[in-house]
């Protein structure tokens, strides 16, 4: 068990010594030459280093457009943004939400799963099958709003 985990799992615990839950999810536009290789690389990299700093999460990727979800404690997702913001590959990044709260993770076991843009709104219900927290569920129905109204153009 590390820094980030209570003895109930990977929820955060309400012990006001360790770190609350933090999420951020973007959108981005690819800069242009950016491929699946590409892609690849990222998925790579962010499943080496983003366990170590107990983030997890999902990125889809698909007609040019990133989305992702991050969650973990807040100067480790708060860093990675920063380096995000910072990534020649990312043409503009636009925060959709960020939240702190004690709650549980929607992708506990993904240290960075990569999801085919067809692909993303059956993943975002299954996650909304499986939320108890109200506020998640509120957070993953605003995403399939987001979606079904075709602002992320993932279709």
């Amino acid at each position: 068990m590390n820094a980030f985990q209570s003895s109930r799992g990977d929820e955060p615990t309400l012990d006001p010594l360790l770190p609350r839950l933090y999420n951020v999810v973007y959108c981005s536009r690819a800069a242009e030459g950016v491929d699946a290789a590409d892609v690849e690389r990222i998925i790579a990299s962010s499943r080496r280093r983003n366990p170590a700093v107990g983030i997890t999460g999902l990125l889809v990727f698909g007609s040019g457009v990133f989305f992702q979800w991050l969650e973990g404690p807040r100067d480790s997702v708060t860093a990675l943004m920063a380096t995000l913001k910072a990534d020649a590959r990312h043409d503009t990044i636009v925060e959709l939400s960020a939240n702190e709260e004690v709650r549980e993770r929607l992708f506990p076991e993904w240290d960075m799963e990569f999801v085919e843009s067809t692909d993303i709104r059956e993943v975002l219900l299954d996650a909304l099958d499986d939320a108890e927290d109200p506020k998640n569920v509120a957070a993953l129905g605003a995403l399939l709003e987001h979606i079904d109204a075709s602002e992320l153009n993932l279709r």
